[in-house]
């Protein structure tokens, strides 16, 4: 077995592990968005690191630059909300939510900043992220990981989006009509 394989392999099941414990509440309890996350943190860890290899291969070609792009806007956004998470979303601990972590826990509705156009910046962050991933080889696995982590964002935000109508109301449908799930004006 090659060394960066072996690499890849204990940062594998190191980085499942710590999944593992940081997700263990909700790994037992089917209707929290954390138990579907889990499964999303998994497959683009893995599509990442089944790329590695290749991701300065050829850093020129139009999908590397594409890929690098998606990767840069994952970052983006994931700045973005958390940035406006700590800024205006506050904390209160939700009895119905004991197995979310604390910063998800948020006591105000956060529609400012790029929560104005979409309503799950984290998550389209991982879709982003998992895009630029697959781009960087193109394969029947990548496919498959990509695939896996898609089905697992929208499960993981539908999810989040049934426990925030049950804790914000009726204010929180209505910012849904408002906003997209990942992508401004698109999705």
């Amino acid at each position: 077995m090659k060394t960066l394989s072996i690499i890849r392999l204990i940062f594998l099941i190191s980085v499942t592990v710590y999944f593992i414990y940081v997700s263990r509440k909700a790994l037992f309890n089917l209707k929290t968005h954390g138990f579907y996350r889990f499964f999303i943190f998994e497959a683009c860890l893995i599509l990442v690191l089944i790329n590695v290899p290749y991701w300065f291969l050829n850093p020129f070609l139009p999908l590397q630059i594409i890929s690098w792009a998606l990767l840069v806007i994952s970052l983006y956004l994931l700045y973005q909300s958390i940035s406006f998470l700590r800024k205006i979303g506050g904390s209160k601990e939700r009895e119905q939510a004991s197995a979310n972590y604390k910063f998800e826990n948020t006591a105000n509705l956060v529609k400012v900043g790029i929560y104005k156009y979409i309503r799950h910046p984290m998550y389209g962050s991982l879709l982003f992220l998992s895009l630029g991933a697959f781009l960087k080889d193109i394969s029947v696995y990548s496919i498959i990981l990509t695939a896996t982590a898609v089905l697992f964002i929208i499960l993981t935000a539908k999810t989040e989006e049934k426990e925030n109508i049950n804790f914000f109301g009726p204010s929180y449908s209505e910012y849904m009509k408002a906003t997209k799930m990942f992508i401004p004006y698109i999705f």
